[in-house]
């Protein structure tokens, strides 16, 4: 098992924000779910560090797990956000873990 999957999995099962490289850019992030799309591995995360217009509710982000790199476990907890609700993004997607 990876070390990118087994870090987003703690992060998830404890709630714990990770920053991760992504696409060139340090993310910082609050990981709600782990699920599986035609084989390859994703996490739906907040980007706690995007700017959301006022009358806009902060919405997951979908993130290919080959794609972060060097995530590290920030040791500070997070709340879901309150309008998650544990399902797959997608109908043939397979949700493995969710907070």
């Amino acid at each position: 098992m990876s070390d990118t999957r087994l870090k987003m999995m703690e992060a998830i099962a404890r709630r714990m924000i990770v920053t991760a490289d992504y696409n060139g850019n340090r993310m910082t992030l609050a990981p709600h779910q782990l699920f599986e799309r035609h084989g390859d591995l994703f996490v739906s995360a907040l980007n706690l560090g995007k700017s959301w217009r006022e009358d806009e509710e902060p919405r997951l982000g979908q993130f290919k797990l080959d794609g972060l790199g060097a995530p590290e476990l920030e040791g500070t907890s997070f709340e879901p956000i309150p309008s998650f609700e544990a399902a797959a993004p997608r109908e043939d997607d397979v949700l493995l873990m969710a907070v």
